[in-house]
């Protein structure tokens, strides 16, 4: 409704697998090659998310891939094949750095980066590799990638007119979602925040197509289509300034995403968290990133750079989260 229909289906939806496919002990914690724990963290959270683990470890990807020079998805499937398959206690990210420039420009070795804008590039760069080959794909098949149908889904904006009720709906796919929470104490009350009706008016205002002039109206923004993993920014900074929100924010390790929904009737839409990312420091320009990930046999690890330690859920449900990543 109102969304345009894909062209073409990149990849068949029905041949991801949500259920880890093979049952492991954890791989290896992963080198610090100098400021790269924010890279280590991404890597860490991809590695183990069960359906882009399974389709990596199946070498779909290599076996078909034409693309000379940088691929990330070529990338990341050596690099989850070494992490889980590979007897060392400890991995050296070589690809991952070497490459930098090419999954975002901002990156540098030697420089520390943020967590969230390396997993945001390294989607993207996943998602630009999925696409090589594909030539003249319409903006609707652009989402039906194996990394659009993972980690995609779409948000539906509704502004009404507060004149005449006139209602306009616009859709725009996600990878990931970035919430506010100066306000909000916990997870549900940020995504309660985000999806509260904002008022547009003074310089916000739109021009109403009904009644041809400016108006003060509503928006409204609602998960319309849910992704098979939810990824979740809580958004540290305070300001331009790197000052940072260091509160805790309470999180489940189930949430329902139905209330959130433009369409709130029906079903739970249960999702179990699997890894999260946590930032230490006093400011948002220093700092250090650690990981929680739950590794295939069900069990949670803390994954410090080299170090990967069993810990327990309530552990895992008191930190500081940064990044959160939910499964269906």
């Amino acid at each position: 409704e109102g969304m345009a229909l894909p062209q073409r289906i990149l990849f068949p939806p029905e041949e991801i697998c949500m259920d880890w496919q093979q049952r492991q002990r954890p791989g290896a914690g992963l080198c610090n090659l100098g400021s790269t724990c924010y890279i280590n963290v991404i890597l860490q959270c991809l590695t183990y998310t069960p359906p882009l683990a399974n389709y990596l470890l199946s070498r779909d990807h290599s076996q078909l891939c034409h693309r000379q020079g940088f691929c990330m998805m070529c990338i990341m499937e050596a690099h989850v094949r070494k992490v889980l398959h590979s007897s060392a206690n400890v991995i050296w990210p070589r690809a991952v750095v070497r490459d930098l420039k090419f999954i975002g420009e901002e990156f540098e070795p030697d420089m520390a980066g943020d967590a969230y804008e390396f997993l945001r590039c390294a989607l993207e760069a996943m998602q630009r590799a999925c696409l090589s080959g594909s030539s003249n794909v319409d903006i609707s098949s652009q989402t039906t990638t194996i990394i659009h149908q993972i980690f995609g889904g779409f948000l539906k904006s509704r502004v009404t007119c507060l004149r005449c009720q006139a209602v306009s709906d616009s859709y725009k796919a996600f990878l990931h979602v970035l919430l506010d929470i100066k306000a909000p104490s916990s997870l549900t009350k940020a995504l309660e925040n985000f999806v509260t009706p904002k008022s547009l008016d003074g310089k916000c205002c739109l021009k109403c197509s009904k009644c041809e002039k400016k108006v003060t109206a509503s928006k409204r923004v609602t998960v319309h289509c849910v992704p098979k993993v939810f990824t979740v920014c809580l958004e540290r900074a305070a300001d331009h300034t790197g000052k940072k929100i260091s509160k805790i924010v309470e999180y489940p390790e189930y949430l329902d995403l139905r209330p959130y929904m433009s369409d709130t009737a029906g079903e739970p839409l249960l999702y179990s968290l699997y890894a999260l990312v946590v930032h230490s420091g006093d400011t948002c320009l220093d700092g250090h990133f650690f990981c929680y990930t739950k590794a295939s046999n069900g069990q949670w690890y803390k994954m410090d750079d080299e170090s990967v330690d069993n810990c327990g859920i309530h552990a895992v449900l008191r930190q500081q989260a940064y990044l959160l990543f939910y499964a269906r």
